[in-house]
C-alpha cells in the first residue's frame, strides 16, 4: 500500500471474521470490507493473501492497524498484553510493527487485568479499540458492556480500562442450542418478552445453579410449559439473567448510572431489556461507530 495521510485502514480480525474500514481524517468510513475469514481458519499464507487483498482493494491507504487475535498465539505475531490500566495512548506505544503479506501492520496489543474482587487474571483482544472508542464518544467513566460471544463486563476511569470479566453466555448459547440435549427443544431464535424475561428472573435469582436451571428448559419443553418456539428465548433469558447477576454480585455500582451496551444491535436490546428488568437504565451503542472512533484514536496517537 502507497502511503496517504490522509487515510488509514483499521482492521478488527478475530477468531472467526474478518472486517477492515478504510477511515478518512475525519473518522468517518470511507469503504469496508468484511468477510468469514477469521485467524482460526487460515494459515500464514492464507493472512498473507487476505492483506494482499485488502491492499489490491485499497492502493492508497496509509497506515494500517490491526486488533483482535491476528496478535495471539493463533494469529500472525503474538503481541504481549498491555496490563490494566491501560488507555489508548498505552495501546499505541505498545502497537508491534511488523509485515502481512506485502503490506506494513501495526497489531495492536489486547488488554489484561488482575480483578479487584477475585484477583484473577482475564484478557480481551479486540474489544478494547471499541472500548477507547466508547471514551472519545463521551463515555470515558463508569461501567459498560460488550455482549457478544464472550461478553465483557468492563470498568473505565478517564478512558482507560481499569479492570473487567468475561462471560462464555453467549458462546454457550450457541452450543447448547445447536447440538446436544437442548438443541432438540429449539425451533427459532431468541426474542424479548415475557418467556425470555422468566428466564432472566430465574438466572438473577440462583436459586438453583445454571446447570440445573437450563436443563429444567428441556423438562418444561416435554411436559408442555414450555413451547419449542419459546425454548431459545427462555435458555438465552437464563444465560443472561445469569450474567447480570455475576455483574451486579461483583460491580455493586454497576448499575447507578447508564450503562452503555456495545456489540450486535439485537443481542444489545436483548442485554437492555434484562438489565432494566433488574432496574438498570442502559443505552445501545453502534458497535461500528465505537470501533471507528477508536481506531481513530491510535492512528491520532501513532502520528502526532
Amino acid at each position: 500500500m502507497s502511503r496517504d495521510d490522509k487515510t488509514f485502514v483499521g482492521v478488527n480480525w478475530g477468531s472467526t471474521n474478518f472486517r477492515a474500514y478504510l477511515i478518512g481524517a475525519d473518522g468517518a468510513a470511507i469503504d469496508e470490507y468484511s468477510a468469514p475469514a477469521g485467524v482460526v481458519s487460515l494459515d500464514r499464507d492464507g493472512m498473507a493473501a487476505k492483506m494482499d487483498a485488502l491492499a489490491a482493494r485499497w492502493p492508497n491507504s496509509g497506515p494500517v492497524y490491526a486488533s483482535g487475535m491476528i496478535g495471539s498465539n493463533v494469529g500472525w505475531r503474538e503481541v504481549p498484553y498491555a496490563e490494566a490500566p491501560a488507555g489508548c495512548a498505552d495501546l499505541a506505544s505498545a502497537a508491534l510493527a511488523t509485515q502481512i503479506g506485502s503490506v506494513p501492520v501495526y497489531i495492536v496489543p489486547g488488554i489484561t487485568c488482575r480483578r479487584s474482587f477475585d484477583g484473577a487474571p482475564d484478557v480481551m483482544r479486540g474489544e478494547e479499540i471499541e472500548m477507547m472508542g466508547l471514551a472519545t464518544l463521551g463515555t470515558a467513566d463508569g461501567w459498560i458492556a460488550l455482549p457478544g460471544t464472550h461478553t465483557k463486563w468492563a470498568r473505565l476511569e478517564r478512558g482507560r480500562v481499569i479492570e473487567f470479566f468475561t462471560s462464555m453466555s453467549g458462546e454457550i448459547f450457541d452450543r447448547l442450542t445447536a447440538q446436544g440435549l437442548l438443541a432438540s427443544i429449539v425451533a427459532g431464535e431468541a426474542h424479548d418478552g415475557p418467556v425470555f424475561l422468566e428466564g432472566v428472573a430465574a438466572g438473577r435469582a440462583r436459586r438453583l445453579s445454571l446447570g440445573t436451571l437450563l436443563f429444567g428448559a428441556r423438562a418444561r419443553v416435554v411436559r408442555g410449559a414450555l413451547s419449542k418456539a419459546d425454548a431459545a428465548s427462555y435458555i438465552r433469558g437464563l444465560l443472561i439473567g445469569s450474567e447480570i447477576a455475576d455483574a451486579m454480585a461483583v460491580y455493586p455500582t454497576a448499575g447507578e448510572a447508564l450503562v452503555p451496551l456495545i456489540g450486535n444491535r439485537a443481542l444489545c436490546t436483548l442485554y437492555a431489556s434484562a438489565l432494566q428488568a433488574a432496574g438498570v437504565a442502559s443505552e445501545l451503542v453502534d458497535s461500528r461507530t465505537a470501533c471507528l472512533h477508536g481506531f481513530r484514536s491510535l492512528h491520532e496517537l501513532r502520528h502526532d
